[in-house]
Parts: structure tokens; C-alpha cells; sequence
């Protein structure tokens, strides 16, 4: 198949293509991090491609191909460095009676299998109204509540997955100065907000301190679930209703915390570009695959309206 188009600026490269054949021809330890969704096995259907990893025949199967893009991440990625998976419980049905199937437990024991060490889980949380809007999940109905509350089900978590590949990080992610910005809807307590970039014993720096709990907490209540990138033009006109990327705060607080400015990002379901955007706007380098033609002429748009920021504007005004 090989790339059908591409997209290389000194900021960024966007190939549409398969993410197997493109990542292959990249460099062994060449990634300081990735950031990425792969399809929710079971859940979606994207395209009706044969290379595409929803089209699996079967749950075992798709950890069969999806084990591939893990190795190939693994190569790529440096010693020491991080991989983030966003996912979530699958559920093997609609009918009301179904259950869950723990695909994020499956993710984990498949990197572990592959190298990498699992660091940590955050959830995402999601409200359950909207959930039930979205999805039309039977188990959220009230009705369900009403007739036989034993069926009633959940409002499942998003989840960020951390993994680390094993070996000794050369290069530390630094924060000198602490955390600068907050990607999140809290407000900061004002009498914090002097210590913005302290330049003394960090242990003191309070603004930072904040930030660091909020990031550090393995439940993430406070991500602005709207905050992301426009889709509409990336959606076909026989889509399901399911593209919803992943929030710009998700994204941006694992930048911070897992690279450096000026280091490569890598996203192989780049979708929309949202990964790509927010690395290029906090001054990181991307690369990112995409398998779908409309989500690629998306992403490709999105990346050209980033642009890099040294200071950005603070967070707490809005």
C-alpha cells in the first residue's frame, strides 16, 4: 500500500497510510513519546478498510494486529521514554443485559508482554446523562432503574494509560521553574498565583504544587470535556456518531509531564490530528499516521492552524 500522501514541515510530518508501513521505516529510538487511540475493539467501525484494526474479526484477533503497532512503538521508542493509550471498558452489547469487557486490562498485559512497564492509570470521568445521549446504552436509561435495577449500568471512565519502556531515560523531563500552566476547568486559589514560575526552592512553589495534584490524582475530574478539536469535516456521511476526540487538557498535561519542548511526539491513529495539534502548539516536534482519507485531510488542516507557543497565555482567565 505504502503512503498514499504526506504532509513534512520543519514542525511536523502527517502520512496517510498505514501506521505499520510508516513506522517501519522510521528509527530505532527515535520517539520520546507517544500519545494515541487506537480503535475501541468491538465498538466502532471507522472505515471499511482491511488494515484497518476495527475490522477485526474477532476480539482475538485484533490484539493479533494490534500487537504489531505496539512492537513498532516499542522499537521506536528511546529507552526510558513513555507511551499514553486512551481507551476504555468495551461493552459486548447493547441488548440491557450485557456486560464489560476490560479491554484497558488487556491493553496493559499486552505492552507489558512487548517491554514496556505499566506506570499508572487515569480516569477520565464522564457524565452519565450525556453518556446516555451519546451511546443510547440501555443499562443508563432510568427506565432501567425502574424495571430491574440489576441491570442497570455505569457511565464507564475514559481511561489514560502510562506505560514506560524499560531501560534508563537519558535526557530528564525538567520543569526548573515548576509547572506553568493548568490545562483544566478548576479554579486555582488566587493567593497562589504569585508563585507562578518561582525561581526559588521548588519545594516552596505552591502555584506549582497545585498543578502537580490535580495531574497526579489517578481520577481526572477536572478535564474540560469540550475542549477539542473540531471534527465535522472529518466525518463521512455513513459515519456512526462516534467521533469524539480525545480533550485537548488530556493531551496537553501528558506533554508536560512526559517530554521536553523541541522532542518528537508520535501518534499512530492520529484521527483528527487533536495529539499533533497541542504538540505543536507547546512547542514539540510531531509525527502522526492516519489510515482513514477524511480524518487525514482533518488532521492536516488542524496541524497547519497550530502554531508554537513559548508563553501562552494563562489558563486561569478564561
Amino acid at each position: 500500500m505504502g503512503v498514499k500522501d504526506q504532509v513534512v514541515t520543519n514542525e511536523y510530518a502527517a502520512y496517510h497510510g498505514d501506521c505499520i508501513e510508516v513506522m517501519a521505516d522510521l528509527a530505532k529510538d527515535s520517539v520520546d513519546l507517544s500519545i494515541y487511540s487506537p480503535p475501541f475493539c468491538g465498538l466502532y467501525q471507522y472505515s471499511s478498510d482491511e488494515r484497518d484494526l476495527s475490522n477485526a474479526d474477532s476480539y482475538k484477533d485484533f490484539f493479533n494486529h494490534y500487537r504489531f503497532v505496539v512492537k513498532e512503538i516499542f522499537r521506536l521508542t528511546k529507552p526510558g521514554r513513555c507511551s499514553a493509550v486512551h481507551c476504555m471498558d468495551v461493552p459486548s452489547g447493547n441488548s440491557g443485559t450485557d456486560h464489560f469487557i476490560d479491554f484497558p486490562g488487556d491493553i496493559i498485559r499486552l505492552h507489558q508482554d512487548e517491554g514496556f512497564h505499566y506506570v499508572s492509570r487515569h480516569c477520565v470521568w464522564k457524565e452519565p446523562f450525556a453518556v446516555r445521549c451519546q451511546t443510547m446504552q440501555k443499562n443508563l436509561a432510568h427506565m432501567t432503574a425502574v424495571a430491574d435495577s440489576v441491570y442497570c449500568g455505569a457511565a464507564v471512565a475514559d481511561y489514560l494509560l502510562i506505560f514506560r519502556k524499560r531501560g534508563e531515560n537519558k535526557i530528564p523531563v525538567t520543569h526548573n521553574r515548576g509547572l506553568l500552566c493548568y490545562y483544566g476547568e478548576r479554579k486555582m486559589p488566587a493567593e497562589l498565583l504569585s508563585y507562578k514560575g518561582y525561581e526559588g526552592k521548588q519545594t516552596e512553589n505552591i502555584f506549582s504544587h497545585w498543578i502537580w495534584r490535580q495531574y497526579a490524582s489517578s481520577f481526572w475530574d477536572d478535564v474540560r470535556p469540550k475542549n477539542t478539536l473540531d471534527y465535522k469535516e472529518g466525518r463521512d456521511e455513513d459515519d456512526e456518531k462516534h467521533i469524539h476526540p480525545l480533550q485537548l487538557d488530556v493531551i496537553a498535561r501528558v506533554l508536560e509531564l512526559r517530554s521536553n519542548p523541541g522532542e518528537v511526539v508520535l501518534s499512530a491513529f492520529a484521527g483528527i490530528g487533536s495529539e499533533g495539534y497541542q504538540s505543536i502548539v507547546q512547542g514539540r516536534k510531531f509525527i502522526g499516521m492516519e489510515l482513514k482519507d477524511s480524518y487525514y485531510r482533518c488532521m492536516v488542516k488542524n496541524l497547519a492552524m497550530a502554531r508554537p507557543e513559548q508563553a501562552e497565555a494563562s489558563l486561569f482567565e478564561e
